[in-house]
Formats: C-alpha cells, structure tokens, sequence
C-alpha cells in the first residue's frame, strides 16, 4: 500500500502517508520497509534528515543480506559521511552489494574500474559491470518505461537557480497555460509533451497531456494527432489501450506528412497490432519517417537490419542507422551501438568506446531521479539532503553530479563533513568531473593549485591545468590565468608578449572576458610604460623598482591603476556635464 501511494503521489503530504505506512511494516520487521525508512533518514525525503539511524538501519539490514544496505554503507564508507573515510572498506560493500543484485553498485564498480578508482584499472571488467545494468535498462526502455533526466549544473546559475531552463518555473508554467488555453497550437503541443512524460519537474499527467493534445489537434496540429495515437497505442489511464483509435490517429498525422505518425503507423505493423504483421509496409513507414529525421524511425530500421526482422541481416546498414539515431540521444540505439562494439559485429571491436557508450544508458535509469529531489532540496536551503543526493549520483559516475557535489563543499555550507575535509573531497571530486571533459572543473583545479585549496601551493601544476582548458576547451578564464601567470612568471617563464595574446584570446573568446582583460592589459601596459619612462638602464631599474615595492608594497602597480580609472571617471563626468 505503500509503494502504491508513494508511486501516485502528487504531493508531500502523500509522500508522508506512504511513509507512515511503510514505519508500520519496517516495524512488523518487513525488509523492504525498512530499507525504504533508511533511505528516507539518509536523504531527508520525508522529516528531518538522520544520517546516524540511517547507519544503524542500513547495518542492521546488510547482515540479514540487503544489497541494498550494502551499496548504502558503501558510499558513506567512500565520502567519511557519518562513518569513517575507508575506501577499502567501501569496495568491499560495493562487491557485495553487486553481488545481491544491487544495479547502483554494479555501476558505480563500472565507473571505478573505468577510471581505476581504487582499484587496478581494468576496461573489460568495466564492460561486464556496465553492460548488466545497460541489460537493465534496455527492458525497461523497450517497455516504456523510461524516465527522463533533468541535470540542472549549480555551477551555471548559483545566484539566480529558478531561472535555470532544465526546470520550468511555476510563473513561466502558468504564462504557458494561458496562452495555451487562448489557442497557442504550439504551447498546448508542448505542455501536452511535458505532461506525458514529466518533464522539466512538472508531474507526468496523462489527462492534462491529452487535453492538450486533443486542443492542438483540433486546430490541425499534425503532431497532437502522433502523439494521441501513441496514448492509445501505449495505454495509459487518459486513454485506454485501443490500436484502432492509435491507427486512426497516427493515420491522420502520417496524411499530413508527420514524421512521428508514419513511425507510429510502421510500429503497427511491426508488431501486428490491430493488422495483420506486415514487414514490407512496416520498413516503408519507417524509412519515410527516418528521412525526415525522426530519431525512432531510425532505430527501427537499424533493429531490422540487426536482427533480420523482414529484411536480410545487414550489420553495416544496423550501424548506420543506430548511429543516426544515436546522434539524437535514442537510448534504445546507443544500446545496441554499445552491443556491436562490445561483440565486435559489423564494427571492429572497441572496448572502451562499448564502455562509454554503455555508461550513457546506465545514466537513464530510475535513480536519475535524485537530479531532481538534490535539486529541490538545495533550492530549498537543504543543503546536506542536496549533497547526500548528488554525492551519490557522484559516485555512479554522473560527471554533473561531481561538479555539483564539488561545488556545494567548496561552499562550506554543508554540515555533514568535517570543514577541513571539505577542499580536499571537492578537489578530488573537481578532478573526476574535468576527467570526464568538464572545462570549468579543469579551471578548478587550476584555482586549487594556485591558492592552494585542500593540497599545496602548486603554480606549475595550476598552470599545467589552465593550459588544458585554454587549448582543449577554449575556456576564457583559464586564458586569462594563465596571461596572468605569464605576465608574472608564476610556475612558468615570465613572457609578457604571450601574456599579452592570452588576455587578448580571453576576450575574444567570451564578451564577458573583455573588461576584465581591459583592466589586467591596461595594467600591463601602464607598468610597462612606468619602466620605459622612470628606469632608463637596467641597474637603476631594479634599484628603483624594489624600492617602490618597500616603500608602496607589492601590490603599488594596482593602486595606480585605480588612480587612473578614477581619473578616467573623472573627466568623463566633466565632460558630459
């Protein structure tokens, strides 16, 4: 009954009832309550959150053989959270937790062999851990029964998170509405979109989908009719199963040339629903839908060709088509593009691009869902329930979830952890994310090393890590440390001509970078013209020079520079009075 509440709820106090229910059983000593329990004092889901009796629960239920206690106390082992900081230990509950079947252990061993976290790095052990749970998740895509993910970066808008375009605000949502309601045919196919699967953290809602659906259609929306027939081909409580009202539906979209009513029509076919199973018609439809770049119809043509459904096997055609769809995000053929190169059919082998690919359809699965609650909870001032979540997410390998713990630690607002561990396990954390191509967590460790932030004072390495993300990823304020390191010689020969071209790459680069680089190059030039002017040899120079450092401090060459834009200020107000 529990389950079955939480499953439906559409609200907290919902979510509670469940939960109470859930006590009652955990209490009568029902396993599966009392992991529900333990997770909800782990991650603050319902009350206030008790990472301590979490402990105690998910102890109590790892020695009567819980996996998922086991995956639990894995990761608290990982991250020193309520528990002492042992990786050893972690591995161990890990092993045993993928053993008794846990899919979130499996992944996380997955990435760790992946990277060599801890462990001997290893790329077909890794294959054998991700492709178990890629096995997973490609059931219950074939069903339907995909979620998706909604991985809203803190880094991106720490100051104004609301605005963030992963998440729909309830403001925009209601303007949506209302211009849906006053005939946007674009809007109500839209919201109809967003409701039917749950997006943007609006709930999934099939009676608001096909209100909207049915709005749009009316007015002739070709892809409101697409979508009808596949809420009744798919069935759902709005629109009960019925493969003639799918047929008639996907019929009058495919008329009218629509790319997701021809697919519809194919899958019809395909599978011989409400027709008799037609092959040939089948891979008619689908290639028409294809060539208007419909992800799905793609995929469909490359399973036929893979599998020889109606056509001769032909794994060079199976590729192309995956790979088309692959491009678009289709799951489904990232899957099977994992299992040719993983097998080595019709491709040559490549273990670790099987592995990656692999690892995009691991991320798919039901826990992708704690994106959303990490998000909610740190919006709402939540911060150790946020993290908790995100840690987790983290150690699965989501590179977003990295970056996302490494920035809440970095903040110090997390009570969860002792403040000296914080820099060190955001630094680490840092380092996986910019591992896994983040160029803003490349220019982190940069910072790290250069003020020395949970590790040394390293200048060398600092500059070792913003030359990757200024040549690699082209990011603007690593070019722009890194001028800054030229021009001073720090960790790397003093060079002021390459200095000079790094702050000016920086501004072109990104428009946010110019007055910054305006600054740090009028800096630049005034200190040089100081030298022209004031030091005509060199021993005068460096005697002049030192004595301006003892008697202004280091830092004189700024306060001159704030002489002269307060002069700049000034005489462009008398100007314009």
């Amino acid at each position: 009954m529990g389950i079955k509440i939480l499953q439906q709820s559409r609200n907290q106090k919902q979510k509670e009832e469940a939960y109470i229910l859930f006590a009652k059983a955990a209490d009568m000593g029902n396993l599966k309550a009392m992991e529900k329990m333990a997770d909800a004092l782990l991650f603050g889901n319902v009350g206030t959150q008790n990472i301590t009796a979490a402990i105690q629960l998910y102890e109590s239920l790892a020695k009567e053989g819980s996996y998922k206690a086991q995956n639990a106390l894995g990761f608290l082992s990982s991250y020193g959270i309520g528990m002492e900081y042992n990786q050893a230990k972690a591995l161990i509950y890990y092993t045993f937790g993928s053993a008794g079947g846990s899919m979130m252990s499996q992944m996380i061993l997955g990435y760790r062999y992946l990277s060599g976290i801890n462990v001997l790095q290893n790329c077909e052990v890794a294959l054998n851990h991700y492709k178990k749970v890629a096995d997973y998740i490609a059931d219950k895509l074939e069903k339907s029964e995909g979620i998706p993910v909604e991985k809203v970066r803190l880094t991106e808008r720490p100051e104004n998170l609301s605005s963030n375009s992963e998440i729909l605000d309830w403001d925009i949502y209601q303007y949506y509405k209302f211009l849906a309601e006053r005939g946007d045919v674009q809007l109500q196919v839209s919201l109809g979109q967003l409701h039917l699967i749950g997006r943007k953290g609006l709930d999934q809602d099939y009676y608001k989908a096909l209100y909207y659906f049915l709005k749009a259609a009316k007015a002739g929306s070709a892809n409101a009719m697409a979508f009808i027939g596949k809420m009744y081909l798919e069935g759902n409580a709005a629109a009960p199963q019925s493969n003639a009202t799918a047929f008639k539906y996907f019929s009058m979209a495919a008329n009218k040339g629509n790319a997701i009513g021809l697919h519809g029509l194919g899958l019809l076919y395909f599978y011989g629903k409400g027709v008799p199973v037609n092959y040939a018609e089948a891979l008619k439809y689908f290639q028409k839908a294809a060539e208007k770049g419909w992800p799905n119809a793609q995929f469909q043509l490359g399973f036929m060709y893979y599998s020889g459904s109606g056509v001769w096997k032909d794994y060079k055609l199976a590729f192309k088509y995956f790979y088309l769809a692959s491009q678009s995000g289709q799951p489904l053929a990232i899957y099977y593009l994992a299992e040719m190169y993983a097998t080595g059919t019709g491709v040559l082998r490549s273990c670790r691009t099987a592995v990656e690919l692999y690892k995009g359809v691991c991320e798919l699965g039901h826990w992708a869902e704690k994106f959303l609650t990490a998000y909610f909870a740190y919006k709402d001032g939540d911060i150790d329930s946020s993290l908790v979540q995100y840690a987790l997410l983290a150690e699965m390998g989501y590179e977003v979830a990295q970056s996302n713990s490494a920035f809440i630690l970095e903040s110090k607002k997390a009570k969860i952890l002792e403040k000296e561990k914080m820099y060190p396990m955001a630094l680490l954390l840092w380092n996986r994310a910019a591992i896994q191509g983040n160029a803003f967590a490349r220019v982190k460790i940069g910072d790290y090393h250069y003020y020395g932030y949970g590790t040394k004072k390293d200048y060398q390495t600092a500059a070792t890590h913003y030359s990757i993300a200024a040549d690699k990823y082209h990011n603007a304020q690593a070019m722009f440390n890194l001028a800054y390191m030229y021009e001073h010689g720090l960790g790397i020969a003093k060079d002021i001509h390459l200095a000079r071209r790094l702050y000016d790459m920086a501004a072109q680069t990104s428009p946010d970078a110019r007055i910054p680089v305006f600054f740090a190059l009028m800096r630049l030039e005034t200190v040089h013209l100081l030298q022209d002017i004031l030091f005509f040899n060199q021993f005068t120079m460096r005697r002049k020079w030192k004595k301006l450092d003892n008697t202004l401090g280091p830092y004189w060459d700024l306060f001159v520079i704030g002489l002269i834009v307060a002069m700049l200020i000034f005489l462009l107000r008398n100007r314009y009075r």
